[in-house]
This record gives structure tokens, sequence and C-alpha cells, in this order.
């Protein structure tokens, strides 16, 4: 059962044919020609039929990868963060049991909402989120994009959100959610600045963001694991924007924003002489090139969902609603 956030107020043949005139938006040239201009129309990116189709699509395709450990099973429905994360996952389950998972559980989705913008240009994406089997009370929230009409929706983006901590969005007067373009201004952090933001935050601290999970707390975890008696750990954070990586904002009924964005980040376990790094498990030996003698360099990746708030009200500070990293790769020296 699914509860639609997208236009009610017309059946289903016209909303298709609705979509599907929309999505020509021709202009005639002198000579007569006929000339498609989709990507300058303001269009809503899909209709709730095709994202409901894209979200069963995708969860049967990660069951079957998941199942059999064989990233070429839903490769087709991931990219940007997601891709990198479960493409790791996937390779170091299928080198440790080659012949599939033997603790796969298939992922059950219900009651999926989705939220729908209007905009021009490309990419066209939409939000969806829904609970499931897995990760308690939390709502799946998964992020959906696409570069062309031609091409098949995927995900970029999935993150965990507690249901209470989900967003009121902003909808116009027929059901289509407001995108929120990657340079505005009148939020406290623009969305292209704020993987760099919290890289940044990560390493120095500072005000942007307010105190939570993902934010002070993990400071504090690392302050106390640096420096242990044998061991010694280094992190780098790096923002990711291009591309794939870059972050997609709706707008919320408060004038804030809900924020999807990727960072990379690495931590160096050192050895002090005479003593040894702590031997990894077997999912990170499977990623980790190299032989680990004195140090081992894990690399992650990390999609992290955020509650932008408008400029200029309340604290200013953004939220972190939510954050689901995956090691992507390692190092041995």
């Amino acid at each position: 059962m699914t509860r639609d956030r997208s236009p009610r107020g017309l059946g289903g043949r016209d909303r298709k044919a609705l979509i599907a005139a929309s999505l020509t938006a021709l202009s005639l040239t002198a000579s007569g020609c006929v000339v498609v201009h989709g990507e300058r129309a303001v269009l809503p990116a899909t209709t709730k039929a095709e994202a409901a189709k894209a979200l069963e699509e995708f969860t049967d395709a990660y069951n079957a990868a998941d199942k059999s450990f064989d990233s070429s099973l839903d490769a087709g429905h991931l990219t940007g963060a997601l891709a990198d994360i479960d493409g790791a996952r996937l390779k170091a389950g299928h080198a440790n049991h080659p012949g599939g998972n033997p603790g796969h559980q298939p992922l059950k989705l219900s009651n999926a909402e989705f939220t729908i913008p209007e905009k021009a240009g490309w990419p066209r994406w939409f939000v969806a989120d829904a609970t499931a089997n897995k990760g308690g009370s939390a709502r799946w929230l998964f992020v959906f994009t696409r570069d062309a009409l031609s091409e098949p929706f995927q995900v970029a983006y999935l993150t965990l959100i507690a249901p209470d901590k989900l967003p009121e969005f902003k909808l116009d007067e027929d059901g289509w959610a407001e995108a929120v373009p990657p340079g505005s201004a009148d939020l406290s952090v623009a969305p292209q600045e704020l993987s760099e933001q919290y890289a940044t935050y990560l390493k120095s601290g500072g005000s942007v963001f307010a105190d939570g999970v993902h934010t002070s707390d993990w400071r504090t975890t690392r302050e106390r694991q640096a420096s242990k008696p044998g061991l010694a750990r280094q992190y780098i954070d790096e923002p990711l924007t291009g591309g794939d990586y870059a972050p997609l904002a709706l707008r919320t009924a408060d004038g804030g924003a809900l924020v999807f964005f990727t960072t990379r980040h690495f931590e160096k376990q050192t050895a002090a002489a005479g003593a040894a790094v702590p031997t990894p498990d077997e999912d990170v030996l499977a990623l980790t090139k190299g032989e680990i003698k004195q140090s081992l360099t894990l690399e992650f990746v990390s999609n992290e969902v955020a509650l932008d708030p408008k400029r200029g009200s309340g604290s200013g500070q953004v939220s972190l609603l939510g954050r689901i990293q995956g090691l992507t790769g390692a190092q041995g020296d």
C-alpha cells in the first residue's frame, strides 16, 4: 500500500497524458522543424506510478544482489554514494562467501510515500520514504535520480531517519514539491557548500552544525580514539560534490530545506614500534590492498541528510538527521 503526495485531481490516464505532453515541451524553428526543449520547462520529475515502479524494481534488484553477493545484479539501479557503499559491501561479501550470502534476509518495504519535485533541467529526481523489516522503526529515505528521460531512475542516496524527524515539505496546490537550487542563498548554508562545511567541522569544530550523534558526538569519539597505547589514529575528511555526488534539496514547509549530500573519510591506524595494528575483520581484509605491517588506512564514503534552516531563523544551525557510511577501500603499509 502506498500513500501518494502527487496530484490527485486527475485520473491515471489523464495524468499520464498531461505529463507526457509536458515532457515534450515543443517549439517550432523557422524551418518548421520540431525541437524538444524539455530541459527548459518546469516539470514534475515523474508520476507517482512511475516512482512506485522504480522503488519496486530497486528493491527486487537489491535483494537479488544481496542474496548472491553479486553487484552486477543491482548496479543499474544505483549511483553516487550508495553505489560506492553497496558495491564495496557486495565485493567483500563475495570474496568471503562466493556461494552467496548465508545471512540473507530480503528487504521488504511498506507504507511508501513519494515526494516529487517540479523543476526545470536535469537531473530530475524524487524522494521515497517507507517503513522496512530492518532498521527498527526508522523510515528508509531514498533519493531516486536520472539525467535523461531515456535513462532509468537510480538511487543516489539512502539514509534512515526517525519518523518524528522527517519534516513537512512545501507542496503547491497540485501536490508537487519544490527543489531547492544548490546555490540557494536563502538557507543557513547553501546545499552545494554543506559537504565542505561538514568536512571542515569534523576537523575543526565550529557552530555551523547542531550538536548530535553525527556531529559533536562523532568528534568526541574520534578525539578519544586518536591516541591509545601502541596505536594512533589520524582522520582526513573530504567533500564530495561533483556529478553523481551533487547535493539534492527539497524545500520544507517552514522555508528551510532537507538536503542530501556526500562526504569521503579516511582513518589511518598506525602502530607504535613493537606493536601491531589490530587485525581487521574479514570484510575489511577483502577490501585491503597491500600488506598490513605498521599501518592501515581505511577509506569510507558517507551520505548524509540534513535539515538546513531558512537563513535568519532560530539558531541558524544545520541539524544532521541521518548518516549511512560504508567502507569502500583500505591500504596496508
